[in-house]
């Protein structure tokens, strides 16, 4: 591939000459690749260190999982893939500076991350510039895709969790009153926060409080003591697990007894670990769970564990979905150029990945994504529910490949709805 004529942003451009280059990544520095032959460039940024390492780890395991695969395989159209990777520090403007060292040093043919969606904001408009496809196995704000068209995600949007997540509080539950408590510096944060609430209150739904805090806080007292006062039935924090488990220690100090719920951002090994009893009965949306029975579950659950020692989470699961549909991609185009491979991501229809049948929409969302219900008991997750908008199409078109092979599925549903009928109670 020929080298790129890296486009910067003022802000960007800003960065370098104040002397912040882009961290050193685990794989280093590679020459660049051609159509002609020799090793495809693939790069990803993620948190591999700082506030949301799990994130960036789990996911991390995910890719390289499915890469090895690929390439154990016979690679793609007889070429092996390489994983350039780079840390972002959990920090925005570190992912802008990792994706900017991964277009203009190594020359990758496409992108692969983030999850914290502030960070996919950061650098989703360098690889749109330079005509680079990026996919983000699990940035839920919906203004990560509307940078362009070359920008794509393989996990449901927030306006399709609050939803969900709104929808199973009070008409599962029947609960109606509701305080929410949102970081404030957070994308992801404040659009999960004004979902919910849509719907909440649409469904009968009372919010009697709302407080904020900001990233890096560690002291929720003073906010929690308002949401007290205020009596609601349910808090909605639609924050990341790190702070997810401090608040709800500090919300049980305070003698508060109302579960907890939110979002993906949950996700992590580290939550009930940071969190403990305080999180027991405390409710979250997911992307997948271990224990979902599907067999495409079960066989990518059995490989991780084998590979890691440990069970996947959801962002694992994003991980390798994201890797597996970007090495097809690649084979349908035949080619690595930029335009290519973006039409080659856009045609992605019927495929089946861990998370669900993935059928990309015209605005790079996938439509009517596989959701999960978990509540926390006993110090673990159980899987209260399924929405899964797809299912019968999957059982039509007889999906029930393991390894994420395309089937022929039609697409049903719509990318921000949660149809109710669809929730599958199992506990």
């Amino acid at each position: 591939m020929r080298n790129k004529a890296l486009i910067l942003s003022t802000a960007i451009l800003s960065l370098v000459l104040m002397g912040c280059p882009p961290k050193t990544g685990e794989t280093g520095g590679a020459a660049a690749t051609t159509d002609a032959g020799g090793e495809i460039l693939v790069g990803e940024f993620g948190s591999l260190t700082g506030s949301e390492a799990t994130f960036g780890q789990s996911t991390h395991n995910g890719i390289m999982l499915a890469i090895d695969e690929v390439n154990a395989a016979g690679g793609v159209n007889n070429r092996k893939i390489r994983v350039l990777t780079e840390d972002d520090q959990s920090k925005a403007e570190e992912a802008a500076n990792a994706v900017t060292k991964l277009i203009s040093q190594n020359n990758v043919v496409s992108i692969l991350g983030e999850v914290a969606s502030s960070n996919s904001l950061a650098a989703a408009p360098i690889c749109q510039q330079n005509k680079v496809p990026m996919i983000t196995p699990s940035s839920t704000n919906p203004r990560v895709t509307e940078v362009g068209d070359y920008i794509f995600r393989m996990c449901f949007i927030d306006p399709y969790q609050g939803e969900a997540m709104a929808n199973y509080l009070t008409k599962e539950l029947k609960l109606k009153r509701a305080a929410i408590l949102i970081d404030v510096k957070s994308d992801y944060s404040t659009g999960l926060a004004q979902y919910f609430e849509r719907t909440f209150t649409a469904n009968g739904g009372q919010i009697v409080g709302k407080q904020s805090y900001s990233k890096g806080d560690s002291d929720f007292r003073s906010q929690l003591t308002a949401i007290k006062a205020a009596n609601p039935q349910v808090i909605f924090v639609p924050g990341y697990y790190n702070d997810i488990g401090q608040i709800a220690i500090q919300a049980r100090d305070l003698g508060m007894s109302q579960p907890l719920a939110g979002g993906d951002g949950w996700e992590s090994p580290k939550l009930i670990e940071i969190g403990g009893k305080a999180l027991e009965g405390c409710f979250y949306s997911n992307h997948y769970h271990v224990d979902d029975p599907a067999p495409a579950v079960r066989t990518f659950v059995q490989k991780y564990q084998e590979r890691y020692g440990a069970k996947p989470d959801a962002l694992a699961a994003l991980g390798y979905d994201s890797a597996k549909v970007l090495a097809e991609a690649i084979k349908r185009a035949g080619k690595t150029d930029g335009p290519a491979l973006r039409d080659a991501i856009a045609q992605t229809k019927g495929y089946l990945g861990v998370t669900g049948l993935i059928n990309l929409g015209p605005d790079r969302n996938p439509v009517g994504k596989k959701l999960a219900i978990l509540e926390i008991r006993n110090g673990q997750t159980a899987l209260k529910g399924i929405v899964d908008p797809n299912a019968s199409a999957g059982a039509a078109a007889g999906a029930t490949d393991t390894t994420g092979t395309t089937a022929s599925a039609a697409t049903t549903g719509t990318t921000g709805s949660t149809p109710t009928t669809g929730t599958t109670r199992t506990q």
